[in-house]
């Protein structure tokens, strides 16, 4: 076990390691398991699958088309850029593992013995994960639950016009998508020249302290989850084609 009992288990993508890196400022280095992830011809197989392929090329169009707006967000990333480290962390703290689900990663978590453990852009956590745990396990999404599930819940919550739905929430793994019970949310203001080229980081740049504060809670026994959300329950994807350019052109919302 860490000297603070907390470990990691991220995707490797910037808003994870900004998590991360704020984590460790407050209680030191932890070990981090770091998931490979499938191919993205196989995510992309699996929404098929689940949405139909019409639905999966709109989506795959929209991103292409949602490209052009990147060259315009560039300076606004930066800005965003220097309010957080998003570097991976050393090597010596980093566990590489194809997937978080299989058994030799499950037995790497077990021999920690973690007290809590902090997820961010993994792929699904299943029952045999959860148990050898053993501790509170909390997910950092980038949207606010249960209205925004999924991916791309800020992008919705701005083109469904509630602003004030726009933030990340930290809630407890179950075995749903962003299904379990809440321990803290926020709201984040977003800029005129915010898009989904810079939901993401914004989200993270905003949300180090939430995540900080509530870990610590966590880590000491004094976490509780909110009283349940009036919001419906929604699970989120990528715009597709439609959807972008008509939520772009009538609402502004890029």
């Amino acid at each position: 076990m860490t000297a603070s009992g907390l470990i990691a288990l991220v995707g490797d993508a910037p808003h994870a390691w900004t998590m991360v890196n704020s984590l460790r400022n407050r209680f030191g280095d932890f070990p981090v398991l770091v998931e490979r992830g499938e191919p993205a011809s196989a995510f992309w197989e699996r929404r098929k699958k689940k949405l139909g392929a019409g639905a999966v090329y709109s989506m795959k169009a929209a991103q292409l088309a949602a490209k052009v707006t990147k060259p315009l967000s560039r300076e606004r990333l930066a800005e965003l850029r220097a309010e957080c480290d998003a570097e991976p962390v050393p090597s010596h703290l980093r566990i590489d593992v194809d997937n978080l689900n299989d058994d030799g990663a499950i037995a790497k978590i077990r021999a920690l013995k973690p007290k809590a453990v902090f997820v961010a852009s993994t792929g699904m956590l299943r029952r045999p994960l959860l148990e050898a745990c053993a501790c509170p396990v909390v997910n950092y999404h980038s949207g606010v639950n249960p209205a925004y599930r999924g991916i791309n819940g800020g992008y919705f919550a701005l083109a469904n016009g509630e602003p004030e739905n726009f933030g990340v929430t930290l809630h407890l793994v179950d075995l749903g998508v962003d299904t379990g019970p809440i321990l803290a949310t926020n709201r984040i203001e977003t800029a005129a020249n915010d898009n989904i080229q810079t939901y993401m980081t914004l989200m993270a740049a905003k949300s180090q302290d939430l995540v900080v504060d509530t870990m610590a809670r966590v880590l000491a026994g004094e976490a509780k989850p909110l009283p349940k959300s009036p919001l419906p329950s929604a699970q989120c994807y990528a715009p597709t084609l439609g959807q972008y350019l008509g939520n772009g052109l009538k609402r502004g919302v890029w």
